[in-house]
Order: structure tokens, then sequence, then C-alpha cells
């Protein structure tokens, strides 16, 4: 069991009791599976997903079901550590973190319910916890974003190390204080352990990162010939593209199969044990993982559906060809340390 010390601004989350009956005062009816949905219900959802992102979703489920839902949006750190200090007093029935790492603090504590088996099986069991209290509902692969003018193709690093050599100073780009890159740094922290980790960070910083504070500015920072290449996650590229207007002069490189650099986190989806609402909770995890909502997430916003079989976004690979580490998703919720070895590094 991993101490509340260890999770630092980390963790929110949810559970409920499996099978509790709506509430009294509320009615039934059947939605558009044939399932009974308790209307005039509403669900508290903690969501560290962005109000931009997510809520018109939420808008679609709560037209489909009567169900209406209460969000509070936040940095996804932040809620599991309020949800850590609430305990079993959380008003909230439902976390929807923005990665694994948040929700898996959250489930380190026992504050989430397990969740059904069928509704976890939907998805491939590496992007849901081992024990169920979790599972993932989007994912965001890390790449190695570059300017095509600057490095052809082939010439792309092919590892990590590889941005270690003396051509890549101070034409690469990091975003360290963002919580995408914390992440990738804890991944490397669990395969190749803590000494290690802060040995690649010590050669990082040797080679004169730029430093920006988040990730669609390393975006715009390759477009203007600023950087060359930069450690950011898949969808930035085409969201930066989209918020100018034009075609940017950016690409998306990987790693090669296996490497750390290649993590794909998720976002994730727990009930708390604490709420009673479960069913109508299960109604909105249901939605979610339904392969209508799911290819809606590849075409609206660029992530990578989790279902087998889904068409991948964009130009990127399909999710069985992005050559993942492995990578235990729930256990990237050790940050603290990880900002210990970025402050050592000078990095932050």
């Amino acid at each position: 069991m991993m101490k509340r010390s260890r999770f630092f601004a980390l963790l929110l989350a949810s559970s409920l009791l499996a099978a509790c009956s709506p509430s009294p005062d509320s009615t039934t009816s059947p939605n558009e599976t044939g399932a009974i949905a308790p209307t005039g219900e509403t669900l508290t959802v903690y969501s560290g997903r962005s109000e931009s992102f997510i809520q018109p979703f939420f808008d679609e489920f709560e037209f489909k079901t009567g169900i209406e839902i209460e969000v509070r949006y936040g940095d996804s750190a932040e809620l599991a550590a309020q949800i850590l200090e609430e305990g079993t007093r959380s008003p909230a029935d439902v976390f929807l973190s923005q990665d694994a790492g948040a929700i898996g603090a959250v489930a380190a504590d026992d504050l989430l319910q397990t969740l059904r088996q069928e509704s976890t099986s939907k998805v491939p069991s590496k992007f849901a916890d081992p024990n169920n209290f979790w599972v993932g509902i989007t994912g965001r692969a890390r790449v190695v974003a570059y300017d095509p003018e600057f490095i052809s193709a082939q010439d792309v690093p092919t590892t990590i190390d590889n941005l270690l050599q003396p051509q890549w100073r101070s034409v690469i780009g990091i975003a360290p204080a963002n919580s995408s890159f914390q992440s990738f740094v804890t991944a490397l922290r669990q395969i190749r352990g803590d000494e290690a980790a802060l040995e690649w960070l010590n050669g990082l910083a040797a080679n004169d990162p730029q430093v920006f504070e988040k990730n669609s500015q390393l975006i715009e920072a390759i477009d203007a010939k600023v950087i060359g290449l930069a450690l950011t996650n898949h969808y930035y590229a085409y969201e930066v593209a989209e918020s100018l207007g034009r075609v940017l002069e950016v690409e998306n490189g990987f790693f090669a199969s296996g490497d750390v650099g290649n993590l794909l986190n998720v976002s994730a989806f727990g009930i708390l044990n604490s709420s009673k609402k479960s069913e109508a909770a299960y109604l909105l995890l249901d939605y979610l993982l339904a392969a209508e909502t799911q290819q809606k997430f590849v075409s609206e916003t660029s992530e990578y559906a989790l279902l087998p079989d889904q068409v991948p976004p964009r130009d990127m690979p399909k999710l069985e060809d992005l050559g993942l580490p492995n990578v235990t998703l729930g256990d990237l919720s050790d940050v603290t340390r990880t900002q210990e070895l970025l402050v050592q590094a000078g990095l932050l």
C-alpha cells in the first residue's frame, strides 16, 4: 500500500458499491440500449479532463439518459489529493482522471470500488487497473515532434538515449513542469530505476534543452524554427494547427518499439466506494466506452480510442503498432520522487 505522502498533489478518485439500486425518490426509464436508467438523478463527477474537452460528451449523456451530471473541474493531481483528504466523506461519485497516475494513487488508498468485469474487459488489460479499480477511456501517445525541414524522417532519434547526443544540443525542447513529461520520467524510473533515470536527466540537462511551460508551446516553437524537436503528446500538433488555422511544419516521430519514449498514458474512470449511485455511474461508463463515443473521441479530440479495432486518430499508427513500453500505468502515481529528480538535474 502506497503512503499518502507519496501521492503529493496526485489523487482524487471514484468508487461505488456495485449493484446499488436507484434512490427511492428517483424514477427509472429504459435508455437506448434497453437498460434501466435512473432519471431525475444527479451524478457528481470530479473531472481532470478539461471542460472544453469533456463537457460535450456529458451533455450528450444527460440528453440520452435524463441523468444530470454535476462536474467539478480541476487538475487531476489536485482532485486526487482532494479525494484523499475527503476520504469516505467525498461528495464525488465518479473520478475521471486525465492520467492513470492520479487515479492510481486514489486506488492505492482503497477509495475506489472494484469495477465489473463486463466493463473493464472492453479494453485491453494493460489500459486498466489489474484489480479493476479503474479503466482507461482514451489514450495519449508520447512522441518526438520534429521539424521535417530540420530533420529527415530517417534521422529522427530512435531511443531517448539518442536525445543526449551533441547534435541535439540546444535544439530540443521539453516541458518539465507538465504532468505528461513527469509521467514519462516516472515511467523511466519504473523501467530503469531512480539512479539511471537521474543519470538520463543529467545528460538531458547537459544538452541544454529549451524549456517551455506547455506542450502547445513546444509545437509552436518547432513551427517557428526556434527548436528542432521536442518530447510531447501526439495530438498537440493537430490541436495547434487547428487553433492557428494553417498547416504546420511539424511531424510526429516515434522511437524504437519498447522504448519508454513511446509511453501511452490514459484518461481513466473510477467509481468511489462512498457513492450511492453506482447504477448511474455505470451508465456513464458504458456510454464513454461505447464504440460510437470512442470514435467521437478520435474524430473530435484526436485521442486514441482504447477499444480494440478502432480507427486511429489522423495519420497516427494503429494502437497495436505503437511499440509501447512495458509500464504499469497505475504506478505512475509516484511523481513526488520524479519531481525531486527533476530538481536535482536542474530541470525544475
